[in-house]
């Protein structure tokens, strides 16, 4: 079977908060938006986002979330002021359920996650 991605919205994410890294940034947005204690693992993508109307520039990072269990699947909440649905999907479901930027994101960490690499993007398309 295709290895399958949590799509939550968007996804789970968020803003590193001052003094926080990335990776503490992971495991705070995890529990918040899916009421999940998970220790992620290793990076799959970073994705360097030029600014656009309203928004700076941004560095985006993700990790891999490892594979959840049914228990752990039957505990996701999520808050419904920011999420309003998760669902698993595929890379070509994501396509459709994403936006390109973010199904371009999506699609380099599956192949990060089954390639065993780490995958640099700008703007969601592959530099290395």
């Amino acid at each position: 079977m295709p290895p399958a991605v949590l799509l939550g919205g968007a996804s789970p994410g968020g803003m590193v908060e001052g003094d926080e890294s990335p990776y503490d940034a992971v495991v705070r947005e995890l529990a918040e938006e899916l009421g999940l204690t998970i220790t992620p693992g290793r990076l799959l993508v970073v994705d360097w986002v030029p600014p656009r109307t309203g928004r700076t520039e941004g560095v985006m990072f993700v990790y891999d979330g490892g594979v959840l269990d049914t228990v752990q699947t039957d505990a996701i909440r999520l808050p419904p002021q920011e999420l309003r649905s998760w669902a698993w999907s595929t890379v070509a479901q994501a396509q459709w359920r994403l936006s390109p930027l973010l199904a371009r994101r999506a699609a380099a960490a599956v192949e990060a996650a089954t390639g065993g690499g780490t995958v640099y993007l700008e703007d969601g398309s592959r530099v290395c």
